[in-house]
């Protein structure tokens, strides 16, 4: 039998997190992962009929200081490609910048915003307004669903379409009825007001299979036993008070236990435990209440460059963000161009075919792009995430389960748990975090510090 101090289920932003930190502090740490591979849902694997290695885009914001706090311990902070603008594109052609100024923080993009031609004066009036709801802060409480809170505050229907939308489905992965004015409000109170670093833009500059490896590096040089396809079979706690483990055939002991699996996987191994029957009935009915959101991507390569921009938001279709990889990665120019259309809350493409949802996919980009259609089209390929997130419906709070269990011994990790984040790599990192302190006793001992607010935000 194999003994350490604690054993961390899955090796996912997480459990990476949950693992580093812990070995970091002292502890003997086993990390037991079922896939061939780490990182969990944010991972990159290499299409076997593309001859490519592909992925579901992830971004990173300024705000993210536990995700960018280990990237730098990592050595990785390099590999992130930093963007102080963003390009919103409407399918005539017409473009908005929206970029920081000289204002000071919230008013640093306030110049952008009032030159924006993809709005009108109404729907800037309207935008204003509902920014400054969320001046001092974003709500506390979930209950409310953005889809009521942009009808009660009289939000036209452009600033919707324009700014509201692409903003919120980008950030949130769901539609207006199932994501929480709190959580909605957040990605607006971080990123449009607080401080011009705070809503920078981070873009992986290399597939995330790859820019995850510093991170599980600097696990294994602080000491982590690192083990992959290692599928966990049973978990029991045994009379002394703690925890036998089975794994790939292996049993491993030790004194705690951290699941840092999403929640249809933790729902198993949580059942499998004695409790009483009130207690299974409201775990039952916790889990219940999360909702996997999916992402399709589509992926294009074509002989030559056919955007001339690194990014881009589009504006009335399906697609909300194009990626042009081969700009971000720096692609020698002979590579040709590679880019990734990326179709957030896409429960209708759950349904459709790869050759609908590609045809479909490209008559839009053309209209956005008219080059795309003198170059060569190479190959391309989708890739449908069908739990790519989970939804932070109204109301979800009251189940999102702290990382302390009614076991003695037992965390949860994943972006799911309690971390006031929505389902993101920061709320991963967060949650991590937060179990190794609940692990140590100290649940906050290992986070990083908020990213301070600047400008007239300081006395805000």
């Amino acid at each position: 039998m194999a003994k350490s101090d604690v054993i961390v289920v899955g090796a996912g932003v997480a459990g990476l997190a949950a693992a580093t930190a812990l070995s970091q502090a002292g502890a003997r740490v086993k990390l037991l992962e079922r896939r061939p591979y780490i990182g969990g849902r944010a991972y990159s694997y290499e299409h076997p009929a593309l001859e490519e290695t592909i992925d579901s885009q992830h971004v990173v914001l300024g705000c993210c200081t536990n995700l960018l706090d280990l990237a730098q311990q990592a050595g990785m902070a390099e590999t992130i490609r930093w963007y102080d603008e963003l390009i919103f594109l409407e399918p005539n052609g017409q473009r908005t910048p929206l970029r920081p100024g000289r204002l000071p923080a919230p008013m640093h993009q306030t110049m952008s915003f009032l030159r924006a031609p993809m709005l009108g004066l109404a729907d800037k009036a309207c935008i204003a307004s509902g920014l400054l709801r969320f001046l001092r802060n974003y709500p506390r409480d979930d209950s409310e669903s953005f889809a009521s809170w942009l009808k009660r505050t009289g939000q036209t229907e452009r600033a919707i379409r324009h700014f509201w939308e692409p903003v919120v489905v980008g950030a949130l992965n769901d539609t207006f009825e199932r994501c929480s004015v709190k959580y909605a409000g957040k990605v607006f109170h971080e990123s449009f007001l607080r401080s011009p670093e705070a809503g920078r833009l981070g873009v992986p500059a290399a597939p995330l299979s790859e820019f995850f490896a510093p991170i599980a590096a600097l696990a294994s040089r602080a000491g982590v036993d690192v083990r992959l396809k290692a599928g966990l079979e049973s978990l029991e706690q045994t009379s002394d008070g703690r925890w036998t483990v089975r794994a790939a055939g292996e049993t491993h002991c030790a004194d705690a236990v951290v699941l840092a699996s999403d929640f249809k996987q933790t729902r198993v191994l949580l059942n499998s435990l004695p409790a009483t029957v009130e207690d299974k009935a409201r775990m039952e009915a916790g889990f219940e209440a999360f909702v996997p959101a999916p992402i399709t991507t589509i992926h294009l390569w074509y002989d030559r460059d056919v955007t001339g921009l690194d990014h881009a938001v589009l504006l009335d279709t399906r697609i909300q963000w194009v990626f042009v990889k081969s700009r971000i990665r720096r692609w020698p120019v002979e590579r040709g161009c590679y880019l990734e259309l990326v179709i957030s809350a896409s429960w209708p493409e759950l349904e459709m075919g790869r050759e609908e949802i590609l045809s479909s996919a490209i008559a839009e980009f053309e209209t956005f792009f008219p080059a795309a259609r003198q170059a060569k089209l190479v190959k391309t390929g989708v890739l449908k995430e069908a739990r790519a997130t989970f939804s932070v419906t109204p109301g979800l709070d009251r189940y999102r389960p702290a990382q302390a269990t009614q076991w003695p011994g037992l965390f949860l990790a994943g972006d799911w748990t309690a971390t006031e984040w929505p389902s993101t790599m920061e709320g991963a990192v967060r949650s991590g975090r937060l179990a190794a302190g609940a692990v140590m006793g100290d649940r906050g001992r290992f986070m990083a510090p908020e990213l301070p607010a600047t400008g007239l935000m300081k006395f805000l």
